[in-house]
């Protein structure tokens, strides 16, 4: 199991604590430190069964700053994510071939079962 980790984000060390309250110790990414690529980033809304635009968070600064209002394609929200890493819902916790964006952090049930 994989998590996209960001150690500031409450609920992401609410998810991290919660998988190893099951006893699983997670490969943690940090994300903001390693941002995935382009290639990975599709990889990720495959498992999640999601496009791009579902998953930005249109409440941060940089998307304000810089996409509010812009008619954007599939490309340019992955360009967007690849330029500022926190764009993303986030933690993303992926396992095999399904992941899940874990807000709130109980919703890791679904990878747990």
């Amino acid at each position: 199991m994989t998590i996209y980790h960001n150690p500031r984000c409450k609920k992401s060390k609410e998810t991290l604590q919660l998988l190893r309250d099951n006893g699983i110790e997670p490969e943690i990414i940090e994300y903001l430190n390693t941002p995935p690529d382009k290639e990975t980033l599709k990889e990720l809304l495959t498992k999640l069964d999601m496009n791009t635009k579902a998953i930005i968070r249109k409440q941060e600064k940089e998307f304000k700053d810089h996409y509010k209002g812009k008619d954007l394609s599939e490309e340019d929200y992955l360009d967007a994510i690849t330029i500022h890493p926190g764009l993303p819902e986030r933690p993303i916790v992926v396992d095999d071939d399904k992941a899940v964006i874990k807000r709130p952090p109980e919703n890791v049930q679904e990878l747990l079962a």
